[in-house]
């Protein structure tokens, strides 16, 4: 946790001068790929088919949560609420994106980057929180199973997820009240697909140490706390899981975790790799290409994950789809 911000690093904390004939800024250019224009349009086919796998797999895991009365329980009302978070980080990106391919300016307004940091500093904070709570809700139903009803009645979850929000709300107003302090010049370059916290810093024409210092404690907090949760919880989990006598016991616990532990190494093992490193060997080259799988991939493999590798949902798919041919053939 040392170098959780790409950005980060010891610079002169003497403010930059200003630029001189530097308007304030109303619009912003998002370079994006565009030093790789023989590639644009395979990047489009690539976005497009992500995204589009995206928004199907998510919406289809929230439809079936929703329709299928036994998957209404605390597991899957935290995973309902995952896939609605990945729709909605995946969208506030993978759109403009996919235009910016095709149109010559790649501008984007000032207020429409504000909106596109802080709603995907919101979202993807909130999963983050969402994640640890899914490992909690793992740790009693195994490790207190008696307590399962009680700890996790509709009312905790609503305050668990709910919390979760919170933390993401307050982590995207502060990062983003933050970022659009700093002075910019119109059509300054972003050099990056989205209106990234660290790429937007960078586009700055003043300095940037408090924003860099506010966003290294911030990570830090977050990235902690979270992981201390799913670190402990599955350490329970898995003494726990090693005192049940039955190899078949043992595997029906652990087999309720796979599909949690598979998203979550995905999910943290990308964000350390895009935050955890100094800034002397940090690219925004590097980190467009990461963030590629930052923020379409995981979106996309998460409904997979929990669907090919959970019982539960693959019946409830199967129940879905025959009372569909039912329906159709009275």
């Amino acid at each position: 946790l040392l170098f959780v911000s790409p950005s980060f690093s010891c610079r002169d904390m003497r403010e930059v001068p200003a630029m001189e004939n530097c308007s304030t800024a109303t619009e912003f250019i998002l370079v994006g790929f565009r030093d790789l224009p023989e590639l644009q349009i395979t990047f489009f086919i690539t976005f497009l088919v992500l995204y589009f796998t995206t928004v199907l797999g998510n919406g289809a895991m929230i439809a079936l949560i929703s329709a299928d009365s036994q998957l209404h329980t605390p597991m899957y009302y935290f995973l309902k609420n995952l896939s609605f978070l990945d729709l909605c980080y995946s969208s506030a990106i993978a759109p403009k994106a996919l235009v910016n391919f095709f149109e010559k300016s790649n501008i984007i307004s000032y207020e429409g980057c504000v909106a596109q940091l802080m709603l995907f500093t919101i979202f993807v904070t909130t999963e983050g929180f969402l994640l640890a709570v899914m490992a909690y809700d793992r740790l009693i139903a195994i490790c207190y199973p008696l307590l399962y009803p009680t700890k996790m009645s509709k009312k905790s979850c609503h305050r668990l997820v709910a919390t979760s929000y919170a933390c993401g709300c307050t982590n995207g107003v502060i990062q983003t009240s933050v970022s659009f302090r700093l002075r910019f010049c119109n059509h300054s370059k972003i050099n990056h697909f989205f209106c990234d916290v660290p790429a937007v810093m960078k586009a700055a024409s003043t300095n940037t140490y408090i924003n860099e210092v506010v966003m290294f404690s911030l990570c830090n907090v977050i990235i902690a706390v979270t992981t201390v949760v799913i670190f402990t919880s599955y350490a329970y989990i898995m003494n726990t899981i090693l005192k049940i006598s039955s190899a078949e016991g043992r595997q029906k616990a652990f087999s309720t975790c796979a599909s949690h532990i598979t998203a979550v190494t995905i999910f943290y093992g990308t964000v350390f790799f895009i935050y955890a490193q100094p800034a002397a060997i940090s690219s925004p080259a590097q980190s467009k290409i990461v963030s590629v799988f930052y923020t379409l991939v995981i979106p996309m493999l998460n409904p997979l994950i929990y669907s090919l590798r959970n019982k539960d949902v693959k019946e409830a798919l199967k129940r879905t789809l025959g009372k569909k041919r039912l329906f159709s053939m009275s």
